[in-house]
């Protein structure tokens, strides 16, 4: 064995060993369970208040969630340099911060954490909201009239009256509706028309719990009153149209109508939310899930909620890497560029994967057929590429108009394809067409859609995301596996399927 090899080979089994005492740490020392199966689900919540700083004192009241039906809340704590900081207890808790002179850009930061549990219940009335008096104006006045009555036939109670005036609004097709909504938020049309009805309503905020999601803003919910009991109902259309959101979906980051954010002494202020799931063993303790050793406070999982979120996808990579290797060493698949097939594949993970396929098709094809109506203005590379670009942002565009009003939801997510990465595609393409003829055209695209497609049903099985974000020590693995697979220099299978009517020739012992 060659000096190289064997140093590539210890290597790999280096990298094997400590990737797999990192991954035994974090389950016998943090008790991170090795499979996602039964725990207990918890959410990590971000606030995050941007603002521009005037160079004087500088003061910030956030409104914060506390425990609601479903949702247990847990630890929370926040980083603001140089900023003091009190909570104001109350129906409604505020955190403050305050600085006697701040100038520039500042970040503060909010994180608490909630463990879902059913066993949370809805907490009882203790004084509703008063009636308001609608002011609407005459045109609107004749929309609502028309819009109370007809939910009032289909109702028998002021919750599925919530629920009726809800669809109504969220109809496109209702003209009544939609004039109303024309006019205010949908949340807030619905609260006047029952304030009408003699029902007590308010508008407050929650969020829409998806693990992953970064800078996302606060949803309008309407609490509705029945007397003893209440019930919130999002505004949207279709089938989510006056959903009752008390549930695991939705939680409620404001428990009496306010403002959300406000700040005196900065301009440009505004807050965004990101949210992570996490799932632990239930008999896990206290003590054991906040071990704050040197190891674990380097690790992804002490980073902002917002980075950690983008991690949860990045980490994603080196297996899609890997497929790539293994693909293109073992197999011999060609691919149009070497890792371009693992940025469609992230694509992929965003969309359906049907979706995704039959619009990369869409999209390669029409671009090939524009690059061919440019190459009779013999333009340079340079701005042929650049032409090819603008061409694809004009078809993405196009292909998200199309996807909305058609209601294709997973059509409007084209954006998520990496444009220039298609333009180069598209131009590479083009010229392997000239010069290969369209069989290699094929073949490469072919080769990316498989690597693709292989690398995005291995990065969306659950339990491997689950893995590769948890035990970082796999990430080395990975690198190992990569080390060991980038060594081999035999024959490729396709080469095999290609050499083997020679193996059926007889051998000329002349």
């Amino acid at each position: 064995m060659s000096l190289g090899r064997s140093a590539l080979l210890w290597t790999a089994v280096v990298l094997v060993l400590l990737g797999g005492l990192h991954t035994a740490w974090r389950h016998f020392v943090h008790q991170v369970p090795l499979l996602p199966g039964s725990q207990e689900t918890y959410w990590d919540l971000e606030a995050r208040v941007e603002m521009e700083a005037k160079g004087v004192p500088v003061k910030v009241r956030l409104a914060i969630p506390q425990s609601q039906p479903g949702f247990l809340m847990g630890s929370e704590h926040t980083a603001s340099p140089g900023f003091g900081v009190s909570f104001v207890e109350g129906d409604q808790r505020f955190v403050e911060w305050s600085i006697r002179s701040a100038l520039g850009k500042q970040w503060l930061y909010y994180r608490v954490q909630f463990k879902f549990d059913a066993r949370q219940q809805v907490a009882a009335v203790g004084v509703a909201p008063g009636l308001l008096v609608s002011t609407w104006s005459l045109p609107l006045q004749a929309a609502a009239g028309q819009v109370l009555r007809r939910a009032w036939q289909e109702s028998a109670d002021p919750f599925s009256l919530a629920k009726a005036l809800a669809e109504q609004l969220g109809d496109r097709r209702n003209q009544n509706g939609r004039l109303l909504v024309s006019e205010m938020t949908a949340a807030e049309a619905m609260v006047n028309l029952l304030n009408d009805a003699k029902v007590p309503a308010r508008v407050l905020y929650g969020l829409a719990l998806e693990d992953g999601r970064r800078r996302q803003a606060l949803q309008q919910l309407v609490q509705v009153f029945d007397g003893a009991n209440w019930q919130l109902f999002a505004l949207g259309t279709g089938a989510n149209a006056g959903m009752n959101v008390t549930g695991k979906d939705y939680l409620l980051w404001q428990q009496e109508a306010g403002p959300i954010l406000e700040v005196l002494g900065a301009e440009g202020s505004g807050v965004s939310f990101s949210m992570l799931a996490t799932h632990e063993p239930a008999s896990s303790s206290v003590d054991a899930l906040e071990i704050k050793d040197a190891l674990l406070s380097l690790s992804i999982h002490s980073l902002p909620i917002s980075e950690q979120t983008m991690f949860k996808t990045l980490l994603l990579l080196p297996l899609g890497a890997l497929v790539i290797v293994v693909l293109r060493v073992f197999v011999g698949l060609k691919t149009s560029g070497t890792f371009m097939p693992l940025l469609i594949a992230l694509a992929f993970l965003e969309m359906s994967l049907v979706a995704g396929l039959i619009t990369f098709l869409l999209l390669v094809g029409a671009g090939l057929v524009l690059r061919q109506l440019l190459a009779y203005l013999n333009l340079l590379l340079v701005a042929r590429v650049a032409a090819v670009i603008v061409c694809v942002v004009g078809l993405i565009a196009l292909f998200a108009v199309v996807s909305f009003h058609t209601g294709i939801s997973d059509g409007m997510k084209v954006t998520l394809f990496p444009m220039i990465i298609l333009a180069w595609t598209i131009e590479r393409m083009s010229i392997l067409w000239e010069e290969e003829g369209a069989l290699e055209v094929f073949k490469q695209g072919g080769g990316s859609l498989v690597t693709a497609t292989v690398a995005f049903l291995l990065m969306d099985i659950y339990e491997v995301r689950y893995w590769m974000f948890n035990f970082l020590g796999l990430q080395l693995v990975v690198l190992a596996l990569i080390l060991v697979v980038g060594s081999y220099t035999g024959y490729r299978l396709l080469e095999l399927w290609r050499f083997s009517p020679l193996a059926d020739q007889p051998l000329n012992k002349e």
